[in-house]
């Protein structure tokens, strides 16, 4: 299994057709356009630059599932496999999941579930999201630079959060629209009312709630809640900021710029605390990694556009709308009840899990509410729901959760010390999941755009030039090595000194010792007996 290297000094971004380019190994000129790329790559060109049709025909939180299949097929022909770093964590994670379905048909003291068609199907979709994770960080690493060159898989992803910001402006513009999407007509009728599947399939553009007297709307399009707009918002303007700003022409960092800030209309009037947050963590960790560097100049400059962002938003009318929405927090006494009761559900069955979620018997209002005659819909909050470290532990317990945490801060440690901007970009996104997960559901989008975030890290590991700092075991074997040849060479020049001092001097100059003679006190070396 190749090490990928890390690096101690970045080099300077090459020149490609369009700007700088990352550095590669390779001399040959590599594709600078979708339509140059081989067939190979399509699969994932079909998945994120078409991610809009995906999305209004049904098929958006399905296409990478989808996708996965022909990426399979071309992982199939490649001898030998390369794989991550770290990636055994994932297959022990999955292999969890599986031992976790035992427990299907439990239910924890203080929670209730049906164990019927509904469950089998949630738990089935999200494995098949796990598996298509996996493949697509496989096939992102397998593919060379000649037939996906990273410069083009930034754009792609660029592409992406494009489509991202375009649907939170559908959402602020027109929140109340909705289209019959294609996939669904295909679907059975019972099939097709159900209000998981609505959710899932239906291309809607926004989530309309009221914060105090404000009427609220949270974008969501063309992702399926709100919370996943904002989650996979973040995590996609990482790669956006390299792929139309750090390897950017002049041009293109132009409309870089505006894209960036018509985007921030929807995450202001989105009024998504988690997602605010999540911007605050990655400056902070841009300023904290600039400051390590020495870059006095750049951690100048981010700091006074910070403070100077700041200090507009504060002054505009945009500001009374958070002020708002931090002043009416109304789901912190739901999400309090549902974790507690998920930690306490977890601790029945610590090891797997339950498999799946369950509801809770109560709420935070009253004991008597849920699912009644009169009210068949009703229920009681599902636990599990208020992040993906709480799915992970009602589901696959302590150990699952471990596993799935394990992973990513696994990625952390190994590409830390990599300071190329790939690699920065990339530990910021594995840092904003484990943030995430405890207040964002990972599945369904999230999941694949995570792994596939840490396919650009490896992939990028494995395409420097020239390789950067090695693995921390060699530098210590090397240290070491160089540590006993000093040792030795200093005990040599020791002996050497004390073998002279014994001779007698002879005309004011020592006598040279030489091989093979042996000392004598009574005279010069090699004399007679």
């Amino acid at each position: 299994m190749p090490s990928p290297p890390s690096t101690s000094a970045s080099p300077a971004p090459e020149t490609a057709p369009g700007g700088p380019a990352p550095p590669s190994r390779s001399d040959e000129p590599l594709p600078a356009r979708l339509r140059d790329l081989p067939r190979s790559a399509w699969p994932l060109v079909a998945l994120l630059v078409g991610y809009p049709v995906w999305w209004i025909v049904g098929l958006g939180v399905f296409s990478f599932v989808i996708c996965a299949v022909p990426m399979a097929l071309v992982l199939l022909n490649r001898r030998p496999m390369r794989v991550p770093p770290g990636f055994g964590l994932w297959v022990l994670f999955l292999v969890w999941y599986l031992v976790s379905l035992s427990m299907l048909g439990e239910n924890p003291p203080g929670a209730y579930g049906e164990f019927g068609l509904g469950r089998i199907v949630s738990v089935l979709v999200r494995l098949a999201i796990y598996l298509a994770s996996a493949v697509i960080v496989l096939y992102v690493g397998n593919l060379s630079e000649r037939e996906l060159p990273r410069l083009l898989l930034l754009r792609m992803l660029g592409a992406l959060f494009v489509t991202t910001t375009f649907g939170g402006l559908l959402g602020v513009v027109a929140p109340n629209f909705h289209v019959t999407p294609l996939f669904g007509m295909l679907l059975p009728g019972r099939v097709r009312a159900d209000a998981f599947v609505q959710n899932i399939i239906n291309p809607t553009a926004a989530q309309i709630h009221w914060v105090g007297a404000v009427k609220a709307v949270r974008p969501e399009g063309p992702f399926e809640w709100a919370n996943t707009w904002g989650n996979n918002y973040s995590i996609l303007l990482i790669w956006f900021v390299l792929g139309w700003w750090v390897y950017a022409s002049r041009k293109r960092r132009m409309v870089g710029v505006g894209i960036f800030a018509v985007s921030l209309i929807p995450v202001v009037y989105g009024l998504n605390r988690g997602l605010w947050l999540g911007i605050g963590v990655s400056a902070l960790y841009v300023l904290v990694r600039l400051a390590l560097r020495g870059r006095a100049m750049a951690l100048g400059v981010g700091a006074v556009a910070l403070v100077l962002g700041a200090t507009a938003f504060v002054m505009s009318p945009l500001y009374a709308q958070v002020e708002t929405r931090l002043d009416n927090p109304q789901s912190n006494s739901i999400r309090a009840y549902t974790r507690a009761k998920t930690i306490e559900a977890t601790f029945t069955s610590p090891i797997i899990g339950y498999g799946n979620t369950r509801y809770a018997v109560g709420s935070d209002k009253t004991v008597v509410t849920g699912k009644t005659q009169a009210c068949p819909e009703c229920k009681h909050p599902p636990l599990g729901s208020d992040g993906q470290l709480w799915l992970l532990l009602i589901s696959q317990g302590f150990v699952g959760a471990g596993l799935y945490v394990l992973f990513f801060l696994n990625a952390i440690r190994r590409y830390w010390r990599d300071i190329s901007p790939i690699a920065t970009g990339g530990v910021l996104t594995m840092l904003l999941v484990l943030y995430y997960m405890t207040i964002y559901d990972g599945l369904y989008t999230p999941m694949p755009l995570y792994l596939l975030s840490f396919a650009v890290m490896w992939r990028n590991g494995m395409d420097l030039s020239p390789p950067r700092v090695e693995p921390v075991a060699v530098r210590a074997k090397r240290a070491r090595d160089k540590a006993l040849i000093a040792a030795r060479t200093r005990r040599l020049l020791e002996s050497k000194t004390r073998r002279a001092a014994l001779y007698p001097r002879m005309n004011g100059r020592p006598i040279r010792i030489r091989e093979g003679q042996r000392e004598r006190h009574g005279g010069p070396a090699g004399g007679p007996e």
